[in-house]
């Protein structure tokens, strides 16, 4: 395949946060109410949190957000300049430059709606013996518009891709640009990835997340999030894999992909049901010393 083929092949739209990544102690997650490997929305009194990240010797910035760090590590694996493409909403600050000047050095076109009153999103990082919890002030991300993905512009993205991955997170934010992606993505025969996300996103965005699933081709959780995902369903399992494979049987708005689940379980085997049958992968074990920390890890 020519490069110029692979040009935009991948979209992801999401939320775009920068990651303020910090090791911390127990008592730190204590302090603000946290617990090990949370992934939530910050409350008021998770808001010092940010600047007290900021002040320790080994913080580090990285442009995040759960799409953008998958967008990125798809982006390294394709090693061709523009090959994927991502759209998502940040504040005009400096946070907000550091971020384009991020993803166009990581190769990847990113078309950002810039808000002019909320601050680009920040994601506080806590990592404690090798686990993170994510805490996420969304501010500007959670500002982005369909107007926006409606521009000539921005939609020849979505017409350009072949593939289009949206996280559950979005569905937070624009289920109406969820909406519009996934029903071009069933009418043009697209494979359409979401992921379950969080906890949270299964339990309180149900409905948003009801009306994205039957466009999805491939569905990815963790085990935590698909249990979640069962319980408010009431299918009564807290079975992996039986839960995969009801995930995988859901309707679909589309006849030409089956859906494939594929639920992840740290170290212990990744679990994926397709066409009636689960299959598990075992996970290669990394030494503990050469963890350095789970972020981004999709655990």
């Amino acid at each position: 395949m020519a490069n110029s083929s692979y040009e935009g092949i991948l979209l992801g739209m999401g939320n775009p946060l920068l990651d303020i990544s910090a090791v911390v102690d127990e008592a730190f997650l204590a302090k603000y109410d946290v617990k090990p490997g949370n992934a939530i929305l910050a409350e008021d009194k998770h808001l010092p949190m940010y600047d007290e990240l900021a002040s320790k010797g080994n913080v580090e910035y990285i442009a995040g957000g759960a799409t953008q760090n998958s967008i990125r590590v798809a982006q390294w694996m394709l090693q061709i300049p523009g090959a994927t493409s991502y759209i998502g909403c940040i504040g005009r600050d400096k946070f907000g430059e550091e971020m384009k000047k991020n993803a166009q050095a990581a190769g990847i076109n990113a078309h950002y709606y810039e808000d002019e009153n909320a601050p680009t999103g920040t994601c506080a990082v806590c990592v404690v013996g090798g686990e993170r919890s994510l805490i996420a002030n969304l501010s500007a991300a959670n500002c982005y518009k369909s107007e926006h993905l409606k521009k000539p512009e921005n939609w020849a993205l979505v017409e350009k891709a072949k593939y289009i991955y949206i996280a559950g997170f979005f569905l937070t934010v624009s289920p109406d640009s969820i909406q519009l992606v996934a029903e071009h993505a069933a009418a043009t025969n697209k494979v359409f990835l979401m992921n379950l996300s969080a906890p949270f996103i299964c339990e309180f965005f149900r409905d948003a997340q009801e009306k994205a699933l039957p466009y999805v081709d491939y569905i990815f959780g963790n085990e935590t999030e698909a249990r979640t995902f069962a319980k408010v369903r009431g299918w009564e399992t807290e079975n992996v894999e039986e839960i995969a494979l009801k995930i995988s049987q859901l309707p679909k708005a589309s006849g030409t992909h089956r859906r494939i689940t594929v639920i992840t379980q740290g170290r212990d085997p990744v679990v994926v049901a397709d066409d009636g049958m689960v299959k598990t992968f075992p996970v290669i074990l990394l030494p503990k010393e050469k963890l350095v920390d789970t972020n981004g890890a999709g655990t």
